[in-house]
């Protein structure tokens, strides 16, 4: 079979490599789609500390069951399938009280350790989570990012009733303004320095879509969320000006979840933090429920799809999606490898 290889950054080889035997508790999966994310973009540039060249990308991603190991049971050969890619180590202090998605050894698929870049991918049984049979396996492929805003959001609790400011309109900013509208926040606004991405935000049914670009945040939160301003914000951009913008507009005792994914050390105003109250609280990833939630959410129609999918490569052309995402940085949305129509 056909495995893509990154030997180093933005060097990607296709090796013939050996078809996976799956061991007893293994699903052999025949790989349908593979979803490129920012994280990916880090590696492909040489910007991500945590991962080694040469690597095997590919850990958002659906695909049909081929095989499974003996032991295996609730699954079978032609199931639609999906699975998280953490590799965890079961015994340390977080696995031992149910979270194992910040392990203290955490690996994941695609980065420490071998992703789902071929065209077949051998993984554990307890890692796969069944698709419904009507879903869309583009759709599919989209589970772990819904997945990483629904664990966001339950960082802050219930968040029913909330008016909720998401910063940046990129995919995870999107998901995670829909997951919030999903879960039943009262008002939600998304905001971003790109049209495209808050017509795309629209599309997606988020009413609120503010470019700060020409609008004063500050001013907008007022006149959208009245002076009790918001009751949570979500950083979703992973840069300083977003998180300050973030402590700037927050009202006193207002939750901050960091979803943004920081490339660089922000200088934040501690202070203000302190004067206020605020509660910084980071989000990792996420757990089986997250992934429950989120297929749940997409199959009620809650959180839309099609329209963050922009662009298809076919996988003989893995290098050609990156390089047209660094040429398109503003359209590019969610980019999509096929693998196998």
């Amino acid at each position: 079979m056909k495995q893509s290889v990154m030997t180093s950054p933005g060097v990607i080889e296709f090796r013939d490599v050996p078809l996976p035997v799956p061991a007893s508790t293994e699903v052999l999966i025949r790989m349908k789609r593979i979803g490129v994310c920012g994280s990916d973009i880090h590696v492909y540039h040489g910007k991500h500390a945590l991962t080694p060249y040469p690597v095997v990308q590919g850990h958002e991603v659906s695909g049909v069951i081929e095989k499974v190991g003996g032991s295996v049971r609730g699954l079978a050969p032609g199931d639609k399938v999906t699975f998280q890619p953490q590799v965890t180590c079961g015994t340390c202090y977080p696995c031992r009280h149910g979270a194992y998605h910040i392990c203290d050894s955490l690996k994941v698929m695609g980065f420490q350790t071998t992703g789902a870049g071929s065209e077949y991918f051998a993984v554990d049984a307890s890692k796969v989570l069944k698709l419904p049979t009507r879903m869309d396996l583009e759709h599919g492929a989209m589970i772990e990012p819904a997945a990483v805003a629904v664990h966001a959001l339950g960082r802050a609790g219930d968040v029913s009733g909330m008016k909720v400011l998401v910063l940046g309109a990129g995919p995870i900013g999107n998901l995670v303004a829909q997951a919030a509208k999903g879960l039943g926040a009262a008002q939600v606004m998304i905001t971003d320095v790109s049209d495209f991405r808050l017509g795309k935000a629209r599309e997606c049914g988020i009413d609120l879509c503010v470019n700060i670009g020409n609008t004063d945040l500050a001013a907008a939160v007022k006149e959208h969320f009245g002076e009790a301003k918001a009751d949570l914000i979500l950083e979703c951009v992973g840069s300083p000006q977003t998180i300050s913008q973030a402590v700037a507009v927050a009202r006193k005792g207002t939750d901050i979840i960091v979803v943004g994914v920081f490339g660089d050390k922000p200088v934040l105003d501690l202070g203000t933090v302190q004067d206020r109250e605020l509660r910084l609280i980071g989000t990792l990833m996420y757990r089986e429920p997250d992934w429950k939630k989120a297929i749940e959410l997409v199959e009620s129609g809650k959180i839309r799809l099609a329209p963050l999918i922009t662009d298809h490569f076919e996988f003989a052309d893995y290098k050609k999606a990156y390089e047209y995402i660094e040429a398109n940085r503003e359209r590019a949305m969610k980019v999509m490898i096929v693998v196998e129509k």
